[in-house]
This record gives structure tokens, sequence and C-alpha cells, in this order.
């Protein structure tokens, strides 16, 4: 567990230094603009390996507490996730993978860490995964 905890604040660490403009900004090419991408990974199981995020406990999380802070739009994917636990022993779980595009500089890390705490705290997880980039978009 240890080693998650340390790879979660690597992620989250590079996240924040990359929202703040420490990575390259995207050189974006004629008809490209310049995105903030984020995504989030949301193991749905507890401690004991039992799913306590049923898909509608899921469905209303991302009406009330993401949609309102994201309206323009997302994408969610299901996967599977697994990670060691302290015992050594390897956990697997269903994941609910949300992906966001929005403009550079709008309060997004901000917003995705109210997203994040809200599901720790209603689903009593441990923990949300978080990546965050610069990418180039086009609506062609």
């Amino acid at each position: 567990m240890r080693t998650l905890i340390a790879l979660l604040a690597i992620v989250v660490l590079s996240a924040c230094s990359s929202a703040t403009g420490a990575q390259p900004a995207a050189e974006c090419g004629d008809g490209f603009e310049e995105f903030a991408e984020y995504s989030l990974f949301f193991g749905r199981s507890d401690s004991t390996g039992a799913e306590v995020v049923s898909e509608e406990a899921w469905d209303e999380f991302l009406a009330d507490t993401v949609t309102p802070r994201f309206p323009d739009g997302l994408t969610v994917m299901d996967g599977r996730g697994q990670w060691q636990l302290e015992s050594g022993a390897v956990q697997k779980e269903r994941t609910k993978i949300l992906y966001i595009l929005t403009a550079p500089g709008d309060g997004g890390m901000r917003l995705l860490g109210e997203i994040s705490e809200e599901y720790k705290r209603r689903f009593e997880q441990e923990s949300v995964l978080v990546t965050s980039n610069t990418t180039c978009v086009s609506f062609q």
C-alpha cells in the first residue's frame, strides 16, 4: 500500500506541476487548440474487494458532482484495475475512467480535487488516481 500511496503522490504532484505550467505547452498546428487533458480512475471496491459503487451510485455521482463542474462534456469508460496490497496480494476491481478535455487555466485541478474528495468521502475510498496533460484538439 505504501508503494501505491507513493505512486499516487507522484502522479498528483506531476498533475499539479503540469496544471501550473511546469510541463511545456503543446505546440498546436493550424485548426487545433491547446486543451488540458485529465483522466481520473475511480475504483469501485472496498479494501476487502467487495464492490461498493453500483452503476446507479456512479450515475448519481456523475450527475450531481462531476457534470456541474464540467458541463461542456466528458467521457466515461469502464475498466479493470489492480494494485498490490501491503500483504503482497494483488487486488483487482472494476474501475470507472473519466476523461475530460477543457480549456487550460480554468481551475481544472481545483475542480478535480473537489470531485476526488467527494468520491472518497461518499464511497469510503482511499484515493482517486488523477493524470493531467496538455494536448491539441480539433473539432472537425
